[in-house]
């Protein structure tokens, strides 16, 4: 089973999980741990190969997809006896959160996504398709802090790249080109995955600065009913890091907005 961490606020509180992106760790919350404890529990997951995750030695660490992924959170899920959680994901994490309201749409009672990927741009795909040539040649980690600095250019955006490429060291050479399978034909899979919107209440939170990713979100959420698309200024794509505050006020919000779940006995 992958690493998890939980925080308990009561017994009857509501569940929030947090999923990180590809390259982070859990630690990529720091942030939002003490303002979302005064009112949820708290799950924290390492997704496979990355922090406290990246040390286990099983069969199904080879190649993998995203469902793959998603599949080990709800393993921990069932573990735990969560028989629903709110989702709050940055980055990749948003498209594996998906994947998991495809396949498991009772899991999830909302999804809150920041820094959203649903598409890749031609500079995207350049830069993917740059990577795939080039990974076996370079080391890994000259590609991500590449990709860091297209993603992330501006210098309010120094913590976020930062942090990323900090966590993104305590990957392994492997493990990284595990990852960077995942973006093949991503655009194909993201359309087929996002085709039909599961009835889960989604708010996206995007910086205004999130150059690649923000078009594409915009797109969508105008074309989605369970959907809504929140901008925040002074921010790029990790905008739970460049604008803490705002980020946590509006997830909060807009999780306490949702009808709480009905229990038995």
């Amino acid at each position: 089973m992958i690493h998890y961490k939980v925080y308990i606020q009561n017994e009857n509180a509501e569940w929030v999980t947090f999923v990180h992106g590809a390259g982070g760790s859990s630690s990529i919350w720091y942030k939002q741990i003490k303002p979302y404890k005064e009112h949820f529990n708290i799950l924290l997951v390492d997704l496979r190969g990355h922090g406290k995750s990246k040390d286990l030695k099983r069969k199904a660490f080879a190649d993998y997809t995203f469902s793959d992924v998603g599949k080990d959170i709800v393993d921990v899920l069932n573990h735990l006896q969560i028989s629903s959680s709110h989702f709050v994901c940055m980055s990749l994490g948003t498209i594996i959160a998906q994947s998991i309201a495809a396949k498991y749409p009772s899991r999830i009672r909302s999804m809150v996504l920041g820094g959203a990927v649903t598409r890749l741009n031609v500079r995207s795909q350049v830069l993917i398709t740059l990577g795939n040539l080039v990974k076996h040649m370079v080391p890994y980690m000259w590609l991500y802090r590449l990709f860091a600095w297209v993603i992330m250019p501006n210098e309010r955006h120094r913590e976020s790249r930062s942090l990323f490429v900090r966590e993104a060291k305590k990957l392994c050479q492997k493990e990284f080109k595990r990852w960077f399978k995942l973006t093949r034909g991503i655009n194909r899979f993201l359309h087929h995955l996002l085709a039909d919107e599961p009835p889960i209440p989604t708010l996206y939170i995007m910086g205004e600065e999130d150059y690649m990713f923000l078009p594409a979100v915009q797109a969508r959420v105008s074309q989605k009913k369970f959907s809504q698309l929140h901008l925040v200024t002074d921010s790029g794509h990790v905008v739970n890091v460049d604008q803490p505050e705002e980020f946590n006020r509006l997830s909060i919000r807009f999780i306490q907005d949702q009808q709480p779940v009905e229990r038995v006995g």
